[in-house]
């Protein structure tokens, strides 16, 4: 499979990262559920208004994260990207949001009010298919 349609299905398929902020030499991980924008070339999760993560965004918006593999063990990392607010809203996104995963849509509607969005962009991934192939490629 070409490195880079694996990248596109990995970003499709896959719904969680694991995502790595770092704030004064302490890192840190949780789990957000995301969808990728192509036409974009950036990632999009949501958090709750007031979450810890936020802070650590304003005081270190350099982030590395890793896609979380759920049918094999193909995923993509990216070292090197800047998380920020987005100008968007969940709603604006929403349709994005209930096609990769349907259950949000009930997210969207319990919480929408109480959720901001954020973007990661990045321009370099690294691509893992199983344990013979590790890729950097250039967005």
């Amino acid at each position: 499979m070409e490195t880079v349609a694996a990248f596109k299905e990995i970003m499709a398929e896959q719904t969680e990262i694991a995502l790595a902020t770092s704030v004064e030499e302490v890192p840190n991980v949780r789990i957000v559920s995301f969808f990728y924008d192509k036409s974009k070339k950036c990632l999009f999760f949501s958090t709750f208004k007031g979450n810890e993560k936020i802070t650590e965004f304003q005081k270190n918006p350099n982030v590395a994260f890793t896609t979380i593999p759920t049918k094999n063990t193909n995923h993509v990392r990216v070292h090197y990207a800047k998380v920020q607010k987005s100008e968007r809203s969940v709603y604006d996104v929403a349709e994005q949001w209930i096609q990769k995963i349907p259950s949000y849509e009930e997210n969207i509607k319990n919480a929408g009010q109480m959720l901001e969005l954020y973007e990661i962009h990045f321009t370099e991934a690294i691509v893992i298919l199983g344990m013979s192939s590790r890729e950097t490629i250039q967005l």
